[in-house]
């Protein structure tokens, strides 16, 4: 087993279940915390009401819902696009599915962020 110190809200949920802990625990971690520097809000916060204490459940509604905007920090609203955050936030669930077989590894998410990047710089004209 391995003795874990952290943020309960960036835990890896299998670790609860084998107390082990895995690049994909690491993948894990990190999709939460895509979706806390889009949102702006903490992995927890006890003082919101009951359905959005959890922030990556939130924002996982907001997105099923197709209230995208509703997940963004208002100041990230007028530089940041839609489609940009839609496919930030995919990649995000991606990296925080329940089953580590699920996620994707480390060097697929940064490619991903990398072709991410490089389309927004097309769209606006800098290739």
């Amino acid at each position: 087993s391995t003795k874990v110190k952290g943020t309960v809200g960036y835990l890896d949920p299998e670790y609860l279940r084998t107390y082990q802990l895995t690049p994909k625990s690491d993948v894990f971690s990190f999709g939460v915390l895509l979706i806390e520097i889009l949102s702006a809000r903490r992995p927890v916060d006890l003082r919101r009401v009951p359905d959005e204490r959890v922030t990556v459940k939130w924002a996982f509604k907001k997105y099923n819902e197709g209230n995208l905007r509703d997940v963004m920090d208002p100041l990230l609203e007028d530089v940041v696009d839609e489609g940009v955050l839609s496919k930030i936030l995919n990649l995000a669930f991606q990296c925080i599915a329940s089953t580590r077989t699920d996620r994707p590894a480390m060097k697929a998410v940064s490619e991903q962020l990398w072709e991410i990047r490089k389309e927004y710089g097309r769209s606006l004209g800098r290739g």
